[in-house]
């Protein structure tokens, strides 16, 4: 079986890791209360969905 003739450096490593990271996800804007939240998704903050009520959410004191 074959093997390495020699060690992989730390260099030539890194470079085929390079395209191996975690991008942050796209977030977009509610269109009733205007928070942060992921496409095709129910808004934590008002429940809405497609322009819609989907969710009653209660109040948090």
């Amino acid at each position: 079986m074959p093997v390495p003739k020699r060690k992989t450096s730390k260099s030539k490593r890194n470079k085929r890791r390079t395209h191996q990271k975690i991008s942050a996800p796209d977030l977009i804007a509610c269109y009733q209360c205007g928070e942060k939240k992921l496409p095709h998704h129910v808004c934590h903050n008002c429940g809405s969905y497609k322009e819609r009520t989907a969710v009653e959410v209660e109040e948090v004191e």
